[in-house]
């Protein structure tokens, strides 16, 4: 089995993958499960071993379904209310152009929501309502997001650009176009691998924290030729 197929049926098995982007833009490996079947040890792993910002990566067409905004969109249009927001315009980040930073959740049945099992409810949830997402009528699937969700919450969306690595070549796109592969609900959560000394990890010791934990380390590249093949026969289908 193939590196690439391994990470795939570690994904369908709710096991671990770590993705390392590229040299040169962000060089951090991500750690990601699947969200529809996000458990309170998962999202433990992501804060315990891990160590970074929890999120949500999150398909294009479910951002479209839910009418997901992205933040720096949201500021831009609301800085004329809020000037402040004009002064914190990100237009100096050193790996890309754009921010993928959408909302952020609480499912309604949690607590205080920043809790493992809160946490998991509400990725889990949100997993669920993505594959409704890309099949129900938008009308149905609004409303069921707006009756089990609030913002702000404790769970961080990310979402993918529209032609994902064609656009964009950023962990969340990375992370949708695997579980794209994968053939699973394309959402899923994750979080940076910081060192002990709060650094990024090296690629060397993530590799060594997948060895040990039945995971699996992906570059990026991988996943794009991978996912750009697919298209291509999707097309020609």
């Amino acid at each position: 089995m193939s590196t690439l197929d391994q990470a795939c049926a570690n994904l369908r098995a709710g096991r671990p993958v770590l993705l390392y982007d590229a040299d040169g833009r962000e060089e951090e490996c991500d750690l990601f499960f699947a969200a529809e079947t996000a458990t309170p040890a998962q999202i433990r792993a992501l804060r315990q071993d891990a160590g970074g910002l929890v999120f949500l990566a999150v398909d294009p067409r479910v951002g479209a379904a839910l009418e997901l905004p992205f933040l720096q969109d949201l500021y831009a249009e609301d800085s004329g209310r809020h000037p402040v927001l004009k002064r914190l315009i990100p237009n100096d980040i050193r790996y890309d152009t754009r921010s993928s930073f959408s909302l952020t959740l609480n499912h309604r049945q949690t607590f205080t929501g920043i809790t493992d099992n809160d946490r998991a409810l509400t990725v889990g949830e949100f997993g669920k309502l993505a594959r409704r997402a890309l099949v129900e009528p938008q009308p149905a699937v609004l409303d069921a997001f707006g009756k089990a969700f609030r913002a702000p919450g404790h769970v961080h969306l990310c979402v993918g650009a529209t032609r994902l690595l064609h656009d964009r070549k950023g962990h969340t796109e990375i992370a949708v176009a695997l579980a794209r592969l994968a053939g699973i609900t394309p959402v899923v959560v994750g979080a940076e691998m910081l060192a002990d000394d709060g650094k990024a990890r090296r690629v060397a010791d993530a590799q060594r924290w997948a060895d040990q934990h039945s995971g699996v380390l992906l570059h990026g590249q991988d996943v794009e030729q991978a996912w750009v093949k697919l298209e291509a026969a999707t097309a020609r289908a």
